[in-house]
């Protein structure tokens, strides 16, 4: 059964009507990109419009954009295909760069979840091998944004190259911050287009091998037919975006506020996680003392309410947040904390619904509420 409130769009968001309607038309198409024919060279226009779509949500050009299966698969070609001698990666990544830089460094973060530019200057004072620092542009679990304007200037300095997971950011900021990264990782399913579709965008001039070899598509960078109906759905998501942008953003801010001061008022002992840090406005990470995550998850569930304990790409697993560790140590609130995570199409009655079912699982749930 389907929850009658969705709040877990970090995770996955509903398909945007104009992502759906693009992605229907191309499939009902037929041609090869690359292919020759009249057929193939109306396929080849579609993937370059869409090219350019996504290119202009980030503010790079098309040229620069290499379509990928998803974020995942761009981010290991980032930090795999750059094939630099060590990689420095901040200790809250997602698991796909965590997975793909196994052995990396970890930079340090604070108490609120922002990377330590200090221990990020004195990791990269060792100059003896070519680096690749990876940084995410917004942190899926607690939504705090990144110093990565810092973070691309110090590396740079060092003759480091940057690569920005910049899926959760995407679409909900200003690029400007980007500018100058090296490497950015991007995904459809994440700003309302179809799962399985990505892109890496490249800067020029930076050297990325490919995983995937054989036919020699996206410029040689990922071979492989490209999927060209989950991308013309990406393109158009894309636009769409970027279209109600700012006006899409601070409208869920509202809600977001509205459901952060509703929920402190109703239970003091909450904790809400990056709070003194700037958060996009689509994420809050509320801890509930006393009661794990994955009751948390359960019980809202059965409420008919859907959100998640972090992030929801390692299986249908619910662990411990890699991401509160690091940012809390061996506070036992890290495996008690719930993301909420609002979209394109969340309403003021969502975020009610929550607010209610929330208050009535603190009631059965949490020792504060019972010595109330």
């Amino acid at each position: 059964m389907t929850a009658a409130v969705y709040l877990d769009h970090n995770a996955t968001t509903p398909i945007r009507p104009a992502a759906l309607d693009a992605l229907v038309e191309t499939a009902r198409a037929v041609g090869n990109p690359s292919s020759v024919h009249g057929a193939g060279r109306a396929a080849r226009g579609r993937l370059e419009a869409a090219r350019a779509q996504v290119a202009a949500l980030v503010g790079r050009p098309a040229a620069q954009v290499v379509f990928t299966s998803g974020g995942t698969e761009a981010d290991a070609l980032a930090v795999r295909g750059t094939n630099r001698g060590r990689c420095l990666v901040s200790a809250i990544e997602h698991d796909a760069v965590l997975a793909a830089a196994d052995g990396a460094k970890r930079i340090a973060i604070d108490a609120d979840g922002r990377v330590d530019l200090a221990d990020l200057e004195r990791l990269l004072a060792d100059r003896e091998m070519p680096t690749l620092v990876s940084v995410m542009w917004v942190n899926n679990e607690t939504g705090v944004i990144q110093p990565v304007a810092e973070v691309i200037r110090l590396a740079h300095a060092a003759g480091a190259l940057v690569h920005v997971d910049a899926i959760q950011g995407a679409g909900k900021l200003d690029p400007a911050p980007l500018d100058g990264a090296d490497l950015m990782a991007l995904s459809a399913h994440k700003i309302g287009g179809p799962a399985g579709v990505g892109a890496l965008v490249v800067r020029p001039g930076v050297a990325v091998q490919a995983l995937a070899v054989g036919g020699g598509q996206e410029r040689g960078y990922r071979s492989g037919t490209e999927n060209l109906s989950g991308i013309a759905g990406f393109g158009a998501a894309a636009e769409a975006t970027g279209a109600t942008g700012g006006d899409e953003i601070g409208r869920i801010r509202v809600l977001r506020d509205h459901l952060e001061v509703e929920v402190l008022a109703l239970a003091p002992e909450a904790r809400l996680f990056g709070q003194a840090a700037d958060r996009v406005a689509t994420t809050t990470c509320l801890g509930l003392p006393g009661v794990p995550a994955e009751t948390q998850v359960m019980a809202l569930d059965l409420a008919g309410v859907a959100v998640s304990a972090g992030s929801a790409c390692s299986s249908g697993k619910v662990k411990r947040s890699h991401v509160l560790a690091a940012m809390l140590g061996d506070d036992p609130i890290a495996g008690q904390a719930i993301r909420i995570s609002l979209g394109w199409n969340t309403t003021a009655a969502d975020v009610d619904r929550f607010i209610a079912a929330w208050a009535a699982m603190r009631e059965r749930l949490s020792p504060a509420a019972r010595s109330d």
